[in-house]
């Protein structure tokens, strides 16, 4: 596809720039990005090996090879077989190369072998040559980002329903049973599925476990999956909603919530092109201090989403990169009471030079269930 060959130009343009004489992309979502194939996590190593000035090869163990798609205009194949060093193939393509960057999810173990091999080169992280490239999508990925959204809003929109059984059940059995509405709803696999009821709310990466759901408590549920398009390329969405189980919530987790829904809506009108990702975070955790609750909200207020669930940019004090049209992030902010309860609320924002486009709209408010 002309696409993943446009993406290497990009990349080649970037290496040139930064004085990159070859890129090695290995397992992770770079790999996927620019050339449509995803390696498995083996202990066999596949590469991608990209010369500023020549043709990429895609190294690949002899019995993966028939799960590449081949690109012959974007790669050439050079398998390897058991008996084989892939390490000294991959250091022959490279040839010469002074400066070196390689992905950053690459294992350790491939990084050292290939320091020996390559003594005279100078390695890097590639994620300065690929971020800037993933991180602004193109109109295409942006609809796919938003497919992914809507995807996830249908079952958001079951939860606050009542559609979805809480009271009763085990956080495990709706953790279990987002994952299956994920996959119903077009997604390719379950990234991840938190169900945290109560008092485990406050805990903002709770793992679901066998507590089992009660009435008259809030459950905070933050989920999402990959959908993988033709092109074998996945997009991820990421959403999350809380629930109070039945009857009357208690007063202080309702005025809380409204500080959070604020400090949320906040966080979106402000995510506008040009505007410093480190603005963002600011503006919308100025409203959570401004409620009294500065102090419990513990973590960033964004990250980046794309073919990963998290990459750049984040939405963090410190990062003071102008947002651009496309880019894709998190608008999370979240109030954590330890002991007691926990809430957050999740949309997937795109900066668009016509402004914030959120792509996730289900309700906004506290659902009151029963």
């Amino acid at each position: 596809m002309a696409m993943f060959a446009t993406r290497l130009d990009r990349a080649r343009a970037r290496m040139e720039a930064d004085g990159v004489d070859a890129l090695l992309l290995s397992v992770g979502s770079d790999l996927p990005y620019f050339s449509g194939y995803e390696a498995m996590p083996l202990e066999r190593i596949t590469m991608l090996v990209v010369p500023r000035e020549g043709d990429a090869t895609l190294v690949v163990p002899e019995l993966e090879i028939p799960r590449v798609h081949e690109r012959p205009d974007v790669f050439s194949i050079q398998g390897w077989g058991e008996t084989q060093d892939p390490i000294a193939m991959i250091a022959a393509l490279a040839g010469s190369a002074a400066h070196v960057a390689v992905g950053d999810h690459m294992w350790a173990g491939f990084l050292v072998d290939l320091t020996q091999a390559m003594p005279s080169t100078t390695f890097r992280r590639a994620s300065t040559i690929t971020s800037p490239i993933r991180s602004v999508k193109d109109a295409e990925e942006v609809e796919r980002l938003r497919a992914a959204s809507a995807a996830v809003d249908r079952i958001a929109a079951r939860l606050q329903g009542g559609d979805i059984e809480l009271v009763g059940k085990t956080e495990a059995e709706v953790s279990a049973e987002l994952g299956r509405q994920i996959v119903d709803e077009g997604h390719d696999r379950v990234n991840f599925a938190i169900v945290a009821a109560g008092e485990n709310a406050a805990s903002p990466h709770h793992h679901a476990g066998d507590r089992v759901i009660r009435a008259g408590e809030v459950v905070l549920c933050d989920f999402g999956g990959t959908m993988v398009g033709d092109d074998g390329i996945g997009y991820c969405s990421d959403i999350t909603r809380c629930v109070w189980t039945d009857g009357n919530p208690d007063r202080e987790l309702l005025e809380a919530y409204a500080i959070l829904h604020e400090a949320q809506a906040a966080g979106v009108k402000s995510a506008t092109v040009g505007t410093p990702a480190q603005d963002v975070d600011r503006i919308t955790r100025q409203k959570i201090v401004d409620g009294g609750y500065g102090s419990h909200f513990i973590h960033r207020t964004g990250h980046g989403i794309g073919v990963e669930a998290h990459e750049d940019p984040y939405i963090v004090e410190g990062n003071t990169q102008p947002l651009e049209h496309g880019h894709a992030f998190s608008i999370e902010p979240g109030i954590y009471i330890p002991g007691k309860w926990g809430i957050r609320l999740e949309d997937i924002v795109v900066a668009s030079d016509s402004g914030p486009d959120p792509l996730n709209l289900v309700d906004h408010q506290l659902a009151v269930l029963g």
